[in-house]
């Protein structure tokens, strides 16, 4: 007969949680709304896991943040595995009908808000057999803390281990609501004068490349918007409040709901477009594939 075991007590687990989302994204605030809890109850616990563990302590405090000690890189490299183990456990015992894989997805924010969570219902009844766990990110496809089947970026690109297809092409082109043209109409590039134009913090050189491609370089509006993300751009345009440059990508479902329409399709300018990175390891490959077949296969505008 096998001996028993001796107990080994364990530390407080919602502190463990806890530090780890702290220490992966090296933020109280953002472990806060991860984990859906206020920036002190972040706090409180990892200075119980501090305490459970003794001294040193795992993390430094900033100015403008928090870095990790030698110790709390040691115990991250440690504890994230288990984590990882123990969330692909609940969801295999989880009491999922049987044969339904749990495809684990990390997909960019715009393109997960905009295009891919208001189609997750048409996978669902396209693969019934595959369960999305959908995460946004941004990060390198290879610096990537957790482990993924399956991860949505532009490309293309290379990374060591990894698989690249082409998902969905992209180009960028104005787009406003059909109310602002009947306020104020857009019949040629020159008349972009006279409206606001929503540019993007991070690209704020788009619409200008497009009006130098459209011929009218020096054209000035009447005003601009900035905002952080194409989210919000994209959201503005549909409010009435300018017109974006916007991704093609993510505003076929506006088009196709007439929220939004093209007052210049004829003119684009190239982007990167949506690739799925697969590792070349991942025992779900035949599912990430499966899943990228029907992205593709879904109809645009």
């Amino acid at each position: 007969m096998t001996a028993p075991s001796k107990e080994r007590p364990l530390p407080p687990l919602n502190a463990v949680r806890a530090f780890e989302a702290a220490a992966r994204r090296l933020s109280f605030k953002d472990a806060a709304a991860e984990l859906g809890v206020t920036h002190g109850a972040v706090s409180r616990q990892i200075r119980l896991l501090e305490e459970w563990l003794g001294p040193p302590a795992l993390f430094r405090r900033l100015s403008h943040g928090v870095a990790l000690t030698m110790e709390g890189r040691a115990l991250l490299a440690d504890i994230q595995p288990a984590l990882e183990r123990i969330a692909r456990a609940a969801s295999t015992h989880g009491g999922r009908p049987s044969g339904t894989v749990v495809l684990r997805v990390n997909a960019l924010a715009t393109f997960s808000l905009r295009w891919l969570v208001p189609k997750l219902g048409q996978l669902r009844e396209a693969h019934p057999d595959i369960e999305v766990e959908l995460t946004t990110g941004s990060a390198p496809v290879d610096g990537l803390a957790g482990e993924y089947d399956l991860i949505i970026r532009g490309g293309p690109d290379a990374f060591d281990g990894f698989e690249a297809r082409l998902l969905l092409p992209e180009w960028r082109l104005p787009a406003c609501s059909p109310s602002l043209l009947q306020r104020q109409p857009l019949d040629e590039v020159g008349d972009l004068a006279r409206h606001t134009l929503l540019q993007v913090a991070s690209m704020p050189r788009l619409w200008r490349d497009w009006l130098v491609k459209a011929g009218h370089g020096a054209l000035e509006p009447a005003a601009t918007l900035m905002l952080d993300h194409f989210y919000l751009s994209i959201q503005a345009a549909v409010d009435g409040l300018g017109v974006a440059m916007a991704p093609s990508t993510l505003i076929e479902d506006d088009l196709r709901a007439g929220r939004l329409v093209t007052p210049f399709p004829q003119i684009s300018l190239p982007s990167r477009g949506y690739f799925a990175y697969t590792p070349v390891d991942s025992p779900l490959r035949a599912a990430s594939e499966r899943v990228c077949t029907w992205i593709e296969g879904v109809p645009a505008h």
